[in-house]
């Protein structure tokens, strides 16, 4: 039996333990921001990837006001997202793997997010915020799931993956939509505005941002520019100019472009807030929602691009403002991905995170780069598969890591930490690392099969819902063309579209 006077010094340490943990510098911080309320600003570019950027050195590339953002910024250095565009933002918005809610690819409905999930502009206006998004929604369109139905108050919007684009079935933007003057959607409604594309949907954030700070409320304005997506559509002869007879492949040239116009309206809109004497109530978080699209273009000297579980395809950007709150110019190393971004939004806000969410709050991290971060599992898979051939689909472009290795298709294992470029294949030689992730992807795919086909088999309808929605609000119907265009009957044929 233990004396009771060991038992009391042995209470006593303990309390001693604890109050210390909870006084560390990593929970005070912590503690600081939950329940912190800032307007939150989430910019979230579209394909492009980690070395488009000049602050990851990129030799080519220009990008002024994204590296001040990043100097101004903590990093996470180690952010993962999905291969492809309508998975990350489905994770995003319900802090679960993409598959959890049917999204499993971009077009032939398997991009229509599960209409039972909630999502985070719903839980965000519970706790009391103003949301708007700008630009690129891409997680259903029609009408029952437009973002306007799934939390979002003010929408400015264009359909489908990217602007102009009209697939079988669901998915699809305003007929011959273009990059130049686009139509968006607004609140349901179509209107035609001028300018290029990336300044309508930042120019219209602005505007909806000062009407929201306005009202004594916190604020999300999802930003979401459907640049530099393909078709690689140049803003202008003197955005080209500067990356001209530099060695580029040639669509590069306005890729390049497109990037360096959208770092302007970035600084636009970064010193708009700052005039406005927003800038330190508001946390700005700059992502990308995966890879590049350019073969042949520089990359950080990471392997492969976008549509890949390499982390060429995978690993991004991921800067986070907020001056006076948050460290500047310093990197947070840790394994983190989308799926965190709702549950660090819902503590900043102090609501509660919902069961089933599969991330984890990045508070910690945000009040103290060096916090302890317990290690976890993080699973990736391109998706895509043919109709019925989820099941067989578990190794093709499959992925398990656990922050230092990673297994890749069942036959390939990284050392991501020593080797980030993903060179050499380390399976023979560590059997038990490669043991292991086997048995906890083997585990997970099992686990998540049944969600993944949730919309493996739906029909889309005969008229694409956005462009019949469009046509209607001008009074005519589609050509016969459009028609035959939009026939589900065609949609399996639709095996490549980024």
């Amino acid at each position: 039996m233990i004396p009771a006077r060991v038992r009391r010094l042995l209470r006593w340490l303990c309390l001693v333990g604890w109050m210390l943990r909870v006084a560390s510098p990593s929970h005070a911080a912590e503690g600081a921001l939950a329940g912190s309320r800032p307007n939150i600003v989430v910019i979230i570019t579209d394909d492009q990837g980690w070395g488009e950027l000049s602050c990851h050195g990129n030799p080519v590339l220009r990008t002024p006001n994204l590296d001040r953002l990043h100097a101004e910024s903590l990093r996470l250095t180690r952010f993962h997202v999905s291969p492809t565009c309508a998975p990350t933002r489905a994770a995003l918005m319900t802090g679960r793997h993409e598959f959890r809610s049917g999204v499993t690819h971009t077009v032939n409905e398997r991009e229509r997010l599960d209409p039972r999930a909630t999502l985070l502009p719903e839980l965000m206006r519970r706790a009391g915020y103003s949301t708007g998004i700008f630009g690129k929604w891409h997680l259903g369109d029609e009408d029952e799931y437009q973002p306007g139905r799934r939390g979002f108050e003010k929408t400015v919007i264009h359909g489908a993956g990217g602007i102009g684009q009209t697939f079988p079935g669901s998915c699809g933007d305003v007929p011959g939509n273009t990059y130049h003057d686009p139509w968006v959607r607004h609140d349901g409604r179509f209107e035609r505005r001028k300018g290029y594309c990336t300044d309508v949907f930042v120019d219209a954030a602005w505007e909806w941002i000062e009407e929201a700070s306005r009202r004594r409320r916190p604020f999300l304005a999802w930003i979401a520019p459907n640049a530099p997506h393909d078709p690689f559509v140049s803003p202008g002869d003197e955005w080209e100019r500067p990356y001209r007879d530099r060695g580029l492949p040639p669509v590069a040239v306005p890729y390049y472009a497109m990037i360096a116009h959208l770092d302007a309206a970035v600084g636009r809109l970064m010193a708009r807030l700052d005039a406005a004497g927003l800038g330190r109530d508001t946390l700005v978080v700059f992502m990308t929602d995966n890879g590049h699209s350019v073969p042949g273009i520089f990359n950080g000297g990471m392997r492969a691009m976008k549509g890949t579980v390499y982390e060429g395809g995978i690993r991004v950007p991921s800067f986070w403002r907020w001056p006076g709150r948050l460290p500047s110019g310093v990197d947070a190393p840790p394994w983190t991905a989308h799926v965190d971004v709702l549950p660090t939004f819902l503590g900043l806000a102090g609501a509660r995170v919902p069961d089933g969410v599969e991330g984890r709050s990045l508070l910690p991290l945000l009040g103290n780069p060096a916090a302890p971060w317990p290690g976890r599992l993080l699973f990736s898979h391109l998706g895509r598969w043919k109709t019925g051939g989820a099941r067989e689909a578990a190794h093709q472009q499959g992925a398990v890591s656990d922050g230092r290795f990673k297994l890749v298709n069942d036959s390939e294992l990284y050392d991501v930490v020593a080797d980030p470029g993903e060179s050499t294949n380390r399976i023979q030689d560590l059997p038990a690392v490669t043991a292991r992730l086997r048995a906890a992807y083997r585990g997970w795919w099992d686990g998540i099969l049944r969600d993944a086909q949730l919309n493996e088999w739906t029909m889309g309808p005969l008229l694409n819902p956005y462009a019949a929605a469009f046509s209607d609000s001008l009074g005519v119907l589609p050509s016969t063309e459009e028609q035959l265009r939009m026939d589900p009957t065609r949609k399996f044929m639709v095996d490549r579209a980024w």
